[in-house]
């Protein structure tokens, strides 16, 4: 065989294999399906955003499911990795935040035979192949805004926000409310980090806290993502105290953190991807006080051993789970600040 007829042969071969390789047979049936979790942000530290990738990988143990996570940097990543997802063949993409509200409904639309799942948000008028699991998160900040005017000693606490958007207004007009409830005198103070990262900038979060604490204030809950962190070095090096955001951080700084709000985006990723596959006609799950997916770490069943310093005051976690429940019955009404007034 000469050379050209060699060269003809291969590609012969090749294209069988190629086109074998595209068709249905014993190794698409026995196909897992895919899962894909794209973040907003680069995941570091951030406990919001590695719960997401807990949630989806327990949803797909139960479901038989691969998954692959896709890490974003900035607006475009975000915009490329769902359509990555998609291009690798997802039968599910989820994503966590605000930031895809005006991505996810394009692809969508254009591919309804992928399923789509938006935590943290929703978007208007959803596609039939679009879920939302959403958080009353301002049910929570003020039971923690509660807390802190009950323990502080100044009269004064604070709470430092990632970046002032209305989203993030559910945890800072919901704390201060929650604190004036308690003590209608006492001085509530809120600062953000902003910056081009404020979501994962603890030197920016560190100095944030430093100024707050030097005015005065003595306990202050961390509302700043993977920034928190230098908040609790802040609150170490001023021998003041601070809250938690999402899971329990009081182990991250033992000594300093008194409470953290609780926020089950697991959970919530796992209860969602299951009423996806058993195609319930539900588009919107949401999540408050009455059924657990937001809460406090003295106020769980299975709170352990958690070094959180509000065990330390008993009387203040029952009159705290008062609130709760009136908050629940409906006996006190908290409005949502991005759509109050």
């Amino acid at each position: 065989m000469n050379l050209r007829n060699l060269l003809s042969f291969v590609v012969v071969v090749l294209t069988i294999i190629g086109c074998g390789s595209g068709s249905p047979g014993a190794g698409d049936e026995d196909r897992k399906p895919l899962f894909v979790y794209v973040s907003p942000d680069p995941m570091g530290v951030n406990p919001f955003l590695v719960m997401g990738q807990t949630g989806l990988e327990r949803a797909a143990a139960d479901a038989g499911a691969d998954t692959l996570v896709l890490e974003s940097e900035d607006p475009v990543s975000r915009d490329e990795n769902v359509r990555a997802a998609i291009d690798e063949g997802a039968e599910l993409v989820v994503v966590l935040g605000f930031e895809f509200g005006d991505i996810l409904p394009r692809y969508a639309r254009l591919h309804p035979e992928v399923d789509f799942l938006i935590v943290d948000q929703c978007v208007d008028e959803p596609p039939p192949n679009v879920r939302c699991a959403v958080f009353r998160e301002y049910e929570g900040t003020f039971l923690l805004g509660a807390v802190a005017a009950s323990l502080t000693r100044t009269g004064h606490v604070g709470i430092i926000g990632a970046v002032d958007i209305p989203f993030l207004h559910r945890y800072t007009e919901p704390f201060a409310l929650g604190a004036r409830h308690v003590d209608p005198q006492v001085e509530v103070s809120t600062l953000w980090v902003g910056g081009d990262q404020p979501f994962s900038d603890p030197v920016r979060a560190k100095e944030q806290a430093l100024a707050m604490f030097a005015d005065g204030a003595d306990h202050v809950f961390a509302a700043a993502a993977a920034g928190n962190f230098g908040i609790f070095e802040a609150a170490a090096e001023r021998d003041a105290y601070a809250f938690g955001l999402d899971v329990d951080q009081c182990p991250a700084a033992p000594g300093r953190l008194v409470e953290s709000f609780l926020k089950r985006v697991d959970v919530a990723v796992v209860e969602a991807v299951a009423a996806i596959r058993s195609e319930a006609p539900q588009q919107i799950f949401e999540y408050g006080l009455d059924g657990g997916g937001i809460g406090l770490v003295s106020l769980t069943e299975d709170a352990g051993d958690s070094p959180c310093l509000i065990f330390q005051h008993p009387e203040v976690i029952e009159e705290v789970r008062k609130l709760q429940r009136q908050i629940i019955a409906g006996e006190i009404r908290i409005d949502d600040p991005m759509f109050a007034g």
